[in-house]
């Protein structure tokens, strides 16, 4: 098989890159990546003399590049995205020019190919926030911030062009994913390279917001699973199930690290900012066979060892 894989140098993306090849060797990978900040070759430095991997450096919203770069591929998966709230808080356009715009590019340029199967990969937050229970996919979206609601546009275009067009399309909506190569300004990565700085870990309001936290290599097996076994016209949550305050996270890497807790510094909280984030994952589990296989903990071992043999690579990226 052969994927065009738009945004592969990011965080998820570059997962997935290396999920496939050590999965099935045999495939073939294009990479299409903007490289923005939040794109890293260095991601990929293991895979780029792959003779099945080949790199294209192009823009999601430029046709003519998807064009290229989609000839000859059986599919299509869509990792490329502005994700940071608070720069979508900041400056929205860049978020509803590649989450919106790029979605609809890629769209057109499937139609015209007839490429068999395109992934589109999107976020818990799109549904906003929850009290109690967990949301489904048949769940109304009420996002809450520019980037949830670029990303809410993106998923119902996607299914635009699945009801008008038949056009072969899947949904993946998964929670907060951690884990390797995550660039350091989301919350997990920031804790821990700057609690290996012995930096303060700045805490949005009273840090009781609940995140469910997924491992990027179990959010991969799920992906891949859609890619192979998923329905047309489908959306599937991916969710671990494990929920916690923020608080309760920041408390769990510095005891990690063997850090004090003086450490935290309470912020003003973000605008916006949902308090609870949770799914129900029990379609993908049930359709597909999918459950997490990692143990929260001992995962978050893994990644605060892997930014503990990689600080060259974050404390670049951090300056």
């Amino acid at each position: 098989m052969k994927l065009l894989i738009t945004g592969g140098s990011g965080f998820i993306g570059s997962n997935f890159i290396h999920y496939i090849f050590e999965k099935y060797p045999d495939y073939e990978i294009v990479n299409m990546d903007k490289l923005t900040y939040a794109g890293n070759p260095e991601n990929l430095r293991k895979v780029e003399n792959n003779p099945n991997y080949r790199f294209v450096r192009g823009d999601i919203c430029n046709s003519g590049v998807v064009d290229t770069a989609s000839r000859g591929v059986d599919a299509v998966l869509n990792f490329a995205a502005e994700t940071h709230v608070d720069r979508s808080i900041q400056d929205a356009d860049a978020f509803v020019r590649t989450n919106v715009l790029g979605t609809h590019v890629l769209l057109e340029v499937i139609r015209k190919n007839k490429i068999k199967k395109f992934v589109h990969i999107s976020t818990d937050e799109v549904y906003g926030s929850i009290k109690e229970g967990s949301f489904k996919e048949t769940n109304m979206l009420n996002p809450s911030n520019p980037y949830s609601a670029s990303k809410a546009g993106a998923d119902l275009l996607v299914n635009s062009y699945w009801k008008t067009f038949g056009l072969p399309v899947m949904v993946t909506r998964s929670a907060n994913n951690y884990g390797p190569y995550q660039y350091p300004e989301k919350v997990i990565p920031l804790f821990i390279t700057n609690g290996l700085e012995d930096k303060t870990f700045p805490l949005y309001g009273d840090g009781m917001n609940v995140r469910d936290w997924l491992y990027v290599k179990d959010n991969c097996r799920a992906i891949d699973m859609v890619l192979h076994k998923g329905r047309e016209g489908e959306i599937y949550n991916i969710s671990s199930g494990v929920e916690m305050p923020n608080i309760e996270l920041t408390k769990t890497i510095l005891s990690l690290l063997g850090k004090p807790e003086t450490l935290i510094k309470p912020v003003q909280d973000r605008l916006g900012h949902d308090r609870r984030y949770s799914l129900d994952s029990s379609k993908i589990t049930g359709e597909l066979g999918w459950k997490p296989e990692y143990d929260f903990r001992k995962a978050l071992k893994e990644t605060i060892l892997w930014y503990v043999g990689n600080k060259p690579l974050w404390t670049k990226l951090k300056k």
